[in-house]
């Protein structure tokens, strides 16, 4: 089954009441510790999975398949079956309670295929459809159980994972492990990664030592007034730009004026180089004044840069947030060339000091900035959800259902021809006016 390109005009779903899913068999309870890296990304974060029509007549029901070993998984996972909460401390905690993970079964009144692209041109009105939301629990996260999981069935055989997901539970990194760990279960497999559960060792160090300026965690001041959005409403577009066009990225991005860079003369990374025309692009479409501070705020995988590096399967938010600031006028008179070598400064600034120092920060100010003029790029290109396979073979294709706020961007992974490079598809949303000046800087690449 090829990759959907039309789309009904109003996807029909039909949802059961929701269960809850127990762990199978007795786990650990109380208070489950959360990393000051977890703190700051409490957000809920949806996704979908696709799966073809099975092969054979006879092929288990995936409702079934997927609630049971969502109960054997989470013996593995056990913080996911129980409660976000408030912490002794006053932070966010798991109470480990066994309560469950919520469980619903769902049938469309379509085949699947009529969902449409859900990678170039997502419905995010009929894409909500397929994750369930709970009631009353839109904008606090203590109301939302950490995990939610939704089978909805298709007409043609084909059916659909969507998940949400709180992203103080784990990175893009977890979150992977979980779900093919939870399809290893669901084929009869042993985990190939075990989840590392103790987050301590990540706690801040007694007294803090803050040594770096986190300039993610401070407000930007805002000197425009943002426009109301029921007179520019929200758009929210894929563009995916091929590896052809990152090449001519990176190449725009090599040493030029404004950059002040020592590593300049070297060519750029996909990420510095999509990061920098992103961040410039999105500046000029919403039309700042050239004196408003712009802040960028992206994620690195401190995995490897901890010392002692952290273990393997780490259950968790591995990740730390760094950060970029430049007016607006500088960013879009200068060339590209200056915004890839901003990025490329904060990139290089992640060693285990600095991420040592953002834990003890949080620790001591509990900081939790503002987002005015801010962009906060994630990046999920590299990662493998395309292996989640619950014993229909891998999805045919997996997409993030929104972003968890309007300044949030997106790097997707686009291509899966054999032999092709592939490239990256970037997903935002912005107001009317801005999309269409977006839209016009991509096709310039």
């Amino acid at each position: 089954m090829d990759t959907p390109n039309g789309a009904v005009s109003k996807l029909t779903v039909h949802q059961t009441d929701p269960i809850l899913v127990t762990p199978a068999e007795e786990t650990k309870k109380g208070l489950y510790f959360l990393s000051n890296l977890d703190q700051n990304v409490a957000v809920i974060v949806r996704t979908i999975y696709c799966y073809k029509p099975a092969a054979k007549a006879n092929q288990d029901d995936p409702v079934e398949v997927i609630r049971k070993s969502l109960a054997r998984v989470l013996v593995h996972y056990y913080p996911l079956a129980g409660r976000l909460a408030i912490g002794p401390e006053g932070k966010l905690v798991v109470d480990c309670n066994g309560e469950g993970a919520l469980f619903v079964e769902a049938e469309a009144e379509c085949g699947m295929e009529e969902i449409g692209d859900v990678r170039s041109n997502p419905d995010l009105q009929n894409l909500g459809k397929l994750v369930y939301e709970v009631p009353g629990a839109a904008g606090n996260v203590l109301k939302m159980p950490p995990l939610v999981a939704q089978v909805t069935k298709f007409k043609c055989g084909g059916f659909v994972l969507g998940l949400a997901i709180n992203h103080c539970l784990f990175d893009g990194i977890a979150a992977m492990e979980f779900v093919n760990s939870w399809g290893e279960i669901a084929r009869g497999l042993p985990l190939s990664i075990p989840p590392f559960l103790d987050r301590t060792i990540l706690k801040s160090r007694n007294p803090a030592q803050i040594d770096h300026v986190h300039g993610e965690l401070l407000d930007v001041e805002l000197k425009f007034e943002d426009p109301k959005e029921e007179e520019d409403p929200m758009v929210y577009k894929s563009f995916p730009l091929t590896f052809e066009q990152l090449e001519t990225l990176k190449s725009k991005s090599a040493a030029g004026g404004g950059d002040v860079d020592p590593l300049a003369e070297k060519k750029r990374s996909t990420f510095e180089a999509l990061s920098g025309f992103v961040w410039r692009a999105r500046t000029q479409s919403l039309n700042f004044p050239p004196n408003q501070p712009t802040k960028l705020i992206f994620a690195v995988d401190g995995r490897a840069k901890f010392v002692p590096p952290l273990p393997t399967g780490y259950f968790g938010n591995g990740i730390v947030f760094t950060n970029s600031i430049c007016e607006a006028g500088e960013l879009v008179n200068q060339p590209l060339s200056r915004a890839a070598g901003l990025v490329g400064e904060s990139v290089r600034m992640v060693d285990d000091g600095y991420m040592r120092s953002a834990i003890d920060y949080f620790e001591v100010t509990r900081a939790r900035p503002s987002m005015a003029a801010t962009l906060v790029i994630t990046t999920w290109s590299r990662l493998a959800f395309d292996t989640a396979d619950f014993g229909w073979g891998g999805p045919l294709f997996s997409a993030p259902v929104g972003l968890p706020g309007k300044e949030a961007v997106l790097f997707l992974a686009d291509g899966e021809e054999e032999g092709r490079k592939k490239g990256v598809r970037v997903f935002l949303g912005l107001p009317a006016s801005a999309m269409k000046t977006f839209e016009k800087l991509v096709k310039e690449v």
